[in-house]
């Protein structure tokens, strides 16, 4: 794990935030109705953490292994454009991403929990896990949230991304004007 300072200075250069979603805009619970649709519960907190990250100007993509209408329905509610799912390869998926508006990976961050979002939490600037993400992708990112996936580490990852660009407090100061 990089230092705090390392961390802050790429957090500072995000300018595209992926997010992984079973483990960490979820908690990573699979639940299926009898008829095999699957159910997914999302955090309204985690939510408003994306949508304030998108106020700032940082794009919010979401790059998964698994396809869910659940999952379409949460990311244009959210108002998330890059929703990428049924994705093996979520790091040549994002230099994609990145090469079509001219990005380079210092630019881009990812929050994953699984060992499978290794490859492109290494590749990103800025990288991140819930507090409950795999012991293994824990040594190796940038910041370890202390809440756990699907209830608030997503949140809190995005308040330390505008926080380090500066932008937390005047987004916060808002709702109390």
């Amino acid at each position: 794990m990089r230092s705090t300072d390392q961390t802050r200075e790429s957090a500072a250069a995000v300018r595209l935030m992926g997010f992984d979603v079973d483990g960490v805009l979820t908690d990573g619970s699979l639940y299926f109705t009898p008829n095999g649709e699957e159910i997914k519960v999302f955090s309204s907190l985690d939510g408003h953490g994306l949508k304030m990250l998108q106020q700032a100007g940082i794009e919010v993509v979401i790059i998964s292994g698994r396809s869910s209408r659940a999952l379409e329905l949460r990311a244009a509610n959210l108002g998330v454009a890059e929703l990428h799912m049924g994705v093996e390869d979520k790091r040549g998926c994002l230099d994609g991403i990145l090469a079509r508006r001219g990005l380079p990976r210092s630019a881009a961050g990812y929050m994953g929990d699984d060992v499978v979002d290794l490859p492109i939490l290494r590749a990103c600037g800025f990288s991140a896990t819930p507090a409950d993400g795999h012991a293994f992708v824990r040594e190796h990112v940038g910041f370890v949230a202390s809440q756990p996936g699907g209830r608030g580490a997503v949140r809190e990852t995005c308040d330390f991304l505008l926080a380090a660009q500066g932008k937390l407090d005047v987004m916060l100061q808002r709702y109390l004007d």
